[in-house]
């Protein structure tokens, strides 16, 4: 079968960047508004963006000086250590996603142009940007922090950090320029982007909010009115959600999406974050989820909106989605199978979480290696075909997925005092999370009491 032309792109772009250039440094943004803080995708470490100078200069919200000084360390081939997750994996032998990234359209228009740069430049406008408005979410999943959900924040105002080696979310640290801007409070990082939005918005070629939970934030539906007043064609228009809010919230939502895909944009991409196929699980891991009410929103979105959209589900590969995650994907085929006739509408991703550490892939037992390739191996034999297009899976999903295997294998190789100690987190923090929440670990995962009665056993030792 011959390559996909994503996958054919990323290699050839991998060619032209050399050991270090990553486009995503110049082209794209994150931007943690109610924090303060910026990164260029979800790989590097956040830093802060400086309020002074985007008193002045609104696109100090994205330039700035920390992100400049790597630039300039790509630029002499070097690499910068904030981006190890990439090196890591091309030192394995595996594509990144700096080279996905720097071969999609977006970034790759603009490489001459930034090879041929200083990387000090102050008016780079990044053509792919994503913005968390606020922090509000429904939701408090096992991985997040009081900085990304304000249910996570009540919890540890009331109840304290977690008593894991080194405390986690502890409320004492989220304080000062670590706390959150409520919503109602006044936040300058909101207001300067808001300022730099008219000269922003021409060049976009894509636009993704997330959160916490960007359906219950008045900012949303403030881009979404503007996006109607005045279409790009251009604009891919992307959010991320739990899908599991309030019907009131998702009836006005799905209105707004109808219009928005009526009128003259590129495309309306759904994220919906999901981390197992296996109702109980999913329901543990993101704490708040209601998986009925999202799988309906799920067929609701992709049955009322046929039209110039997609939906993408973000599967964050931890510790606890390895037992659903063919079940998640079996689901996934068979949306593909019922609602892609003439373009591909439901997609995947199935990034690595890294933080917490102890619910990383790499502190899993060897038995789960298998499982996770076993799964590669029947994706391989349900492949897109020429004769059935959009309904297998595509090759690079393959390659992400294996990659991911790569990496969790490579878990063998760390210190065996490490492991174990983040085998004994494991079990403080759900053992903790099962008493607060009125959760039962072992009830909904009693296939893996092997590895949770080793993870007691360190945490009591």
């Amino acid at each position: 079968m011959s390559k996909s032309n994503f996958m054919n792109s990323a290699e050839q772009m991998r060619d032209r960047l050399g050991p270090a250039l990553c486009l995503a440094k110049w082209k794209q943004v994150s931007l943690h508004l109610p924090t303060g803080l910026n990164n260029s995708c979800y790989h590097p470490p956040l830093h802060e963006i400086d309020a002074v100078a985007i008193q002045h200069t609104p696109g100090a919200l994205h330039n700035t000086e920390h992100k400049k000084s790597q630039r300039v360390i790509m630029l002499k081939n070097e690499r910068p250590q904030e981006c190890s997750y990439c090196w890591t994996q091309e030192d394995m032998g595996n594509l990144s996603d700096r080279h996905y990234r720097s071969g999609e359209p977006w970034a790759a228009e603009d490489y001459e142009k930034i090879v041929n740069s200083t990387g000090q430049e102050d008016d780079v406008v990044p053509s792919y940007v994503e913005v968390n408005f606020n922090h509000a979410c429904n939701l408090a999943c096992s991985y997040c922090s009081p900085q990304f959900s304000s249910t996570w924040q009540a919890e540890v105002d009331r109840w304290g950090g977690y008593p894991t080696s080194t405390t986690h979310n502890d409320p004492s640290h989220f304080v000062g320029r670590n706390r959150p801007i409520p919503a109602r409070d006044h936040n300058p990082y909101v207001e300067a982007f808001w300022r730099w939005w008219p000269e922003l918005y021409p060049k976009l070629k894509h636009f993704r909010m997330t959160g916490g939970e960007p359906l219950m934030d008045r900012n949303t539906y403030k881009v979404f009115d503007y996006v109607l007043a005045l279409p790009n064609p251009e604009l891919h228009l992307d959010v991320t959600s739990n899908f599991s809010v309030e019907d009131a919230l998702m009836d006005r939502y799905l209105d707004y999406v109808k219009q928005l895909c009526s009128t003259q944009i590129e495309h309306f991409m759904q994220y919906v974050s999901l981390d197992s196929g296996i109702k109980h699980h999913a329901e543990y891991i993101r704490h708040g989820l209601h998986y009925p009410k999202m799988a309906a929103n799920v067929e609701r979105f992709l049955y009322d909106i046929p039209h110039r959209n997609s939906l993408t589900f973000i599967i964050t590969m931890n510790n606890l989605s390895v037992l659903g995650l063919q079940r998640q994907l079996d689901w996934i085929l068979d949306l593909r199978q019922r609602h892609s006739t003439t373009y591909q509408r439901v997609w995947f991703d199935t990034p690595l979480l890294r933080t917490p550490l102890w619910q990383s892939l790499q502190i899993l037992p060897p038995v789960y290696v298998g499982i996770l390739e076993r799964v590669a191996d029947w994706m391989e034999t349900n492949l897109e075909k020429p004769d059935r297009p959009f309904h297998g899976f595509k090759d690079y999903e393959v390659q992400r997925l294996r990659r991911d295997i790569d990496w969790m294998k490579a878990g063998s190789k760390l210190d065996p005092e490490y492991v174990n100690i983040q085998r004994a987190d494991f079990y403080r923090f759900f053992n903790e999370h099962d008493k607060r929440r009125k959760t039962d670990f072992l009830e909904t995962f009693p296939q893996m009491r092997e590895f949770w009665n080793e993870c007691r056993y360190h945490a009591q030792n």
